[in-house]
């Protein structure tokens, strides 16, 4: 269990769709401890494997005074509320942006020894959990802006201390079929 290095935006592991987790073993648990210290080392709300170089499903997280982690999420919508607000990212330091996402959310997985799981989060929660499975689907934020918060968002990373210019930023508009900001065809 240690705190690691995190992968900033332009590194290819966050464009990269995650890999199914299938063994539910010892290698797990330790990436899940190590995601748990590096998120709150940063004092993260949560962090996906991706962002320490580890294209596997899970991720950590630390809302509201509740620590967990889910692995090979499924995330199920009760209803169309939305909430608009502030959104960064550990791998996006220091930058946030007005993001839309769903108020409410329900989460089904695994916890690191392969038991059911289900989170119910609204509100921060909610947020968290899709900014988080949006990682293992190799969908930054960024991805869920308008063309001009994209614009806005870009400008600033350019600008950020930590940007590496060799490591040339891939944006991609909204990947998730019929338009919708959250996946879903309405």
């Amino acid at each position: 269990m240690t705190v690691q290095p995190i992968r900033l935006f332009g590194d290819p592991v966050l464009r990269t769709p995650a890999d199914p987790v299938v063994d539910f073993d010892v290698e797990l648990r330790r990436l899940i401890a190590d995601l748990t210290d590096t998120m709150r080392g940063q004092n993260g709300a949560g962090l996906a494997a991706p962002q320490l170089g580890v294209s596997l499903r899970v991720f950590a997280f630390d809302v509201d005074d509740v620590l967990g982690h889910l692995v090979n999420p499924v995330l199920e919508f009760p209803d169309e509320e939305e909430q608009d607000g502030p959104e960064g990212c550990l791998s996006i330091p220091g930058l946030y942006f007005d993001t839309k996402r769903r108020q409410n959310v329900i989460a089904k997985g695994f916890n690191g020894y392969g038991d059911p799981l289900q989170i119910v989060g609204t509100g921060l929660m909610a947020r968290c959990v899709q900014h988080e499975t949006d990682h293992l689907d190799g969908v930054l934020f960024l991805d869920r802006l308008d063309a001009a918060g994209r614009k806005e968002a870009m400008k600033a990373i350019r600008q950020a201390e930590w940007y590496d210019a060799a490591a040339p930023p891939v944006v991609k508009i909204n990947p998730h079929a019929g338009g919708s900001p959250f996946g879903l065809g309405r």
